[in-house]
């Protein structure tokens, strides 16, 4: 798969339709590269113009101003948003809720203004648009999958539909988690929480979260974040049931019906 590199592309006088921000987890991170490769599968098959920064692409600083380090976060984004506006970048697409949420909502103050999509709302679009066709079967038609609402793309951000309603097409058997939408529980990541070490108590959150998972007796939990899935895939290891349920992004679930 030949991924285009934004600089490459200005070179030679081109410009992208869209930038995909692939984000520190979707770069560097053996799972998450899998949703990466997802959702490029998608771009490719939409017929998407899109680039990525390469090497020019930084960390967001979402996790250093969750964390307290607010002066780590605006040299992050101040150089993110100097590389962006100098290649005149408009809109920007990205799987990583983390990385919607700041470039979307924390780069304004900065000067940094962009028209930012989450990878879901990006394949919805192309799915109303009739540039995503699926084929018939995939590995969880007809199966229970349940879903798991990121805090980032789902409270702080209201993104609760449009999730589902791309599940809906892939005609799985969506069952809802107790704590779902508004009311969902976080999977122990978010606020920098990853990178801490553990706080006095008597339960991991994303085992709590992994026990109302498998209430729904569900053949997969999909999800939307490389957060989410780390915390989730540790859940089900802790629970012994790694093997029984899968955990999938969207993206992932898109890509192998086309």
């Amino acid at each position: 798969m030949q991924i285009p590199v934004l600089a490459e592309l200005v070179a030679k006088g081109k410009t992208p339709e869209i930038l995909f921000w692939v984000g520190c987890a979707g770069s560097f991170d053996n799972r998450a590269q899998k949703v990466t490769r997802a959702f490029c599968k998608i771009l490719h098959e939409a017929g998407i113009s899109y680039a990525i920064l390469g090497n020019e692409e930084q960390c967001t600083g979402d996790a250093a101003r969750r964390a307290g380090n607010e002066f780590v976060f605006q040299m992050a984004a101040l150089q993110n948003i100097q590389v962006l506006d100098g290649y005149g970048v408009t809109k920007i697409v990205t799987a990583c809720p983390h990385c919607f949420n700041t470039l979307k909502n924390d780069y304004p103050a900065l000067g940094g203004h962009y028209e930012v999509l989450h990878h879901t709302q990006l394949i919805h679009q192309l799915f109303l648009q009739g540039r995503l066709k699926l084929k018939e079967g995939g590995s969880f038609k007809g199966k229970r999958i349940t879903y798991h609402d990121s805090c980032y793309l789902g409270r702080i951000n209201g993104v609760y539909e449009i999730p589902r309603t791309i599940l809906a097409a892939l005609d799985a058997d969506l069952v809802e988690l107790k704590r779902s939408k508004s009311n969902g529980l976080c999977c122990g990541a978010g606020g920098a929480q990853m990178f801490k070490e553990d706080e006095p108590g008597d339960m991991h959150i994303n085992v709590a979260r992994t026990e109302e998972v498998l209430t729904t007796n569900p053949a997969a939990v999909v999800a939307n974040c490389p957060f989410c899935i780390t915390m989730l895939q540790d859940g089900l290891k802790a629970k012994e049931k790694q093997d029984e349920v899968a955990v999938r992004d969207i993206a992932e679930l898109v890509a192998e019906r086309l």
